[in-house]
């Protein structure tokens, strides 16, 4: 794995002063739960080192004003930046401002298009996608087989299609089903986007009740989405126990939908492992450490079974 190391004469510079470290943070969008989460594994993390200050911006999912962010962090001299993507394919701009500036970047949670090029004194901290939706969905196939199914219809909610958590979740799948990775004949009935909100995923699936198709299950991007497709089956009083529905991030929300037997998979996802992973590279970053270019933090499948090992970790 690929080690980054700042050049000496930049170490040489860090190590001189004895002010307090200081890490710009860009967080896409503040009004998330999971990424609550992680902001506040940054500041957490943050608050117990004396000598280490963090400034956390929210970017209101608008690129641009992440961008202008960034730049202001450059301009104030920050020791080091932490970017959570508004979106994931418009990366290259922030490597190559930070780049050009000297100041290390740490990409959390988002993966960046860019990511197998970037740069020394770069690197990426996150959970590994392919695993997530591989997770979760076959343990719908499992559950779907349990309950004497050999064949079902499902539906797909997405996050951001510019997302690449959402594109690598939802290509999950559909490796689980093509690769006959599946313990029954899955149907994908319609698949769309609800951007990880709860409230459109509650509007898109009270649309898909509304032709009437019969389904088995749904399997979402992450649980936002599956609280709000719950809420729309509840209001259509359908029971939640004719239905299998998955999630992604293990909220506490989402736990709390799972012990009322309304959702029945999640994938835990460590947010605040993540945020504080995030600080931590950064941090050694900008002191001049080693680290790898390409941290992850491993996905847990969660169930009605092992829920309340969960139950405080977010």
């Amino acid at each position: 794995m690929k080690k980054i190391l700042l050049s000496t004469a930049l170490v040489a510079g860090l190590a001189g002063g004895a002010s307090a470290e200081n890490v710009g943070v860009s967080m896409a969008l503040f009004d998330d739960n999971f990424l609550t989460v992680l902001r506040n594994g940054i500041q957490d993390l943050a608050k117990g080192m004396d000598d280490v200050d963090v400034q956390v911006e929210d970017a209101q999912n608008d690129v641009a004003k992440q961008l202008d962010q960034i730049n202001n962090f450059i301009a104030s001299g920050v020791d080091a930046i932490i970017v959570n993507p508004v979106d994931t394919s418009a990366t290259q701009a922030m490597t190559d401002a930070a780049s050009a500036a000297g100041v290390p970047l740490v990409f959390v949670n988002r993966q960046p298009t860019n990511v197998d090029t970037l740069p020394d004194g770069q690197a990426f901290v996150a959970s590994d996608e392919r695993e997530s939706g591989t997770l979760e969905t076959v343990q719908v196939c499992d559950l779907l087989a349990a309950a004497g199914k050999t064949e079902a219809n499902v539906y797909v909610l997405m996050g951001e299609l510019s997302n690449q958590a959402a594109v690598q979740r939802t290509a999950d799948i559909h490796d689980v089903i093509d690769g006959g990775k599946c313990a029954v004949t899955l149907n994908i009935i319609d698949e769309q986007t609800a951007n990880w909100q709860r409230n459109e995923a509650q509007d898109l699936m009270t649309n898909w009740l509304s032709t009437g198709a019969p389904f088995d299950a749904v399997i979402s991007n992450n649980d936002e989405m599956a609280i709000g497709a719950i809420q729309a089956m509840k209001a259509a009083g359908i029971s939640m126990e004719d239905v299998v529905v998955g999630g992604i991030d293990a909220t506490q929300d989402a736990l709390l939908a799972m012990a009322a037997g309304e959702l029945d998979v999640t994938v835990f996802q460590d947010a605040a492992g993540q945020g504080s992973g995030a600080l931590d590279a950064a941090l050694k970053l900008a002191r001049g450490e080693a680290v790898e270019q390409k941290v992850y933090v491993p996905f847990k499948l969660v169930t009605p079974e092992n829920m309340a090992e969960f139950s405080h970790s977010n």
